[in-house]
């Protein structure tokens, strides 16, 4: 990573950096920059870090945490990901309730940071940041968006991706009262012919339950493409709560879904 000072030391290169608007770097590029060891290296930035100057949210990865963010020990996890993202070479999005503040919908503040990723990865605890990561089949597929953030820009799963995951990972988002809650706000963003060609990308019975929770916080002129899509589809009925027995439970029809939980959205 090119600066415009000739850093002698650790300290002086992190300052050269966040004077030129960069707020990240690899341990390998102070390595070379300042002509030292890899354990010389660790060393400098471990002091760094102690001081609360950087923080790594991952191997050799380095963060630049300035000082309205010191009480978190690290940048806010929208601030980093992609650029760790890039330096691992991984495809990925922010969803479910994370997505869903970006879209005006989060009830509640996330306790972390939500990404999907193509394969599994070991969540992120940097500082009082944490991050989640979830593995996501077809995520070269899902339609994402790219919102900005105050140093650069993050891709995030549109309206659509955002509901037919919340529905799917409901168990991530807090369960189905917490997912109701946030399909409420989140449905006027909906464009239902764009949500029933988003289901295509996921099992049926995530299609199934999120037409019926929409129903139920009342956003009906949202499902009739997905109705279709399930009413074509979906060879057999299903659960609404996966986890649960069904057996017993009353059967809705239109959706092929066996009713076997309360749902109570926060309205």
């Amino acid at each position: 990573m090119k600066t415009e000072m000739n850093p002698s030391n650790a300290r002086e290169y992190v300052a050269s950096l966040a004077a030129g608007g960069i707020n990240h770097f690899d341990s390998r590029e102070v390595q070379s920059c300042l002509g030292v060891s890899a354990d010389a290296a660790k060393l400098a930035l471990n002091r760094l870090a102690k001081q609360e100057v950087i923080a790594s949210p991952a191997r050799g990865f380095y963060v630049i945490v300035p000082p309205e963010y010191r009480s978190l020990g690290c940048l806010p996890a929208d601030q980093f990901i992609p650029a760790l993202m890039k330096r691992v070479g991984l495809t990925y999005y922010a969803g479910l309730l994370s997505a869903a503040q970006y879209h005006g919908a989060a009830h509640h503040r996330p306790q972390e940071f939500q990404v999907f990723l193509g394969k599994s990865r070991r969540p992120i605890q940097c500082g009082a940041v944490r991050v989640a990561f979830m593995a996501r089949k077809r995520i070269t597929e899902i339609p994402v968006r790219n919102f900005n953030t105050p140093r650069g820009t993050i891709l995030v799963s549109t309206p659509e991706a955002t509901a037919i995951d919340l529905v799917g990972y409901q168990h991530r988002a807090g369960g189905l009262d917490q997912v109701a809650t946030v399909l409420s706000e989140l449905a006027e963003r909906i464009d239902p012919g764009k949500l029933a060609a988003v289901a295509r990308l996921a099992p049926v019975p995530w299609a199934q339950r999120l037409g019926y929770l929409l129903e139920h916080v009342g956003s009906d002129n949202k499902t009739a493409p997905l109705k279709a899509y399930v009413r074509k589809h979906a060879r057999q009925s299903a659960a609404l709560l996966p986890t649960a027995p069904h057996e017993l439970s009353r059967r809705d029809k239109r959706w092929k879904l066996y009713i076997n939980a309360d749902v109570e959205a926060e309205l």
